[in-house]
């Protein structure tokens, strides 16, 4: 019996180690979760439900770096379900980058079944 324990124990710290470091991996938006990520854009709520809306510096400001540190979360926090409790049309969302006039932002690129301008 003891030693199927001493078996046991390295290999369910071992499983225990993957998982965690699987779950602490990095996605779309780096190590940073997307409930966090899109809560920092909070500055673009208005911008990204009204095409007329004047888009804050403040917005342009986490637009920017968020497009710096990780290009593919953008659209993962437009497309995510707390933006769209939040009132957020990623098809006005998504025009917020050009708005800004960023440059360098990922134009052409498809988000969902919307093309960034």
């Amino acid at each position: 019996m003891a030693s199927q324990l001493k078996f046991k124990v390295p290999f369910v710290s071992l499983f225990l180690v993957y998982l965690v470091g699987w779950a602490n991996a990095a996605g779309e938006c780096g190590h940073t979760p997307i409930n966090a990520a899109a809560t920092s854009l909070s500055p673009c709520l208005v911008a990204a439900s009204n095409v007329r809306a004047k888009v804050p510096p403040s917005c342009c400001t986490k637009v920017i770096a968020l497009i710096k540190s990780a290009p593919k979360c953008l659209c993962t926090v437009l497309l995510s379900p707390l933006a769209k409790k939040a009132g957020i049309k990623p098809a006005i969302a998504i025009t917020v980058p050009k708005r800004c006039n960023i440059r360098n932002r990922p134009a052409g690129k498809k988000c969902g079944r919307y093309t960034v301008p």
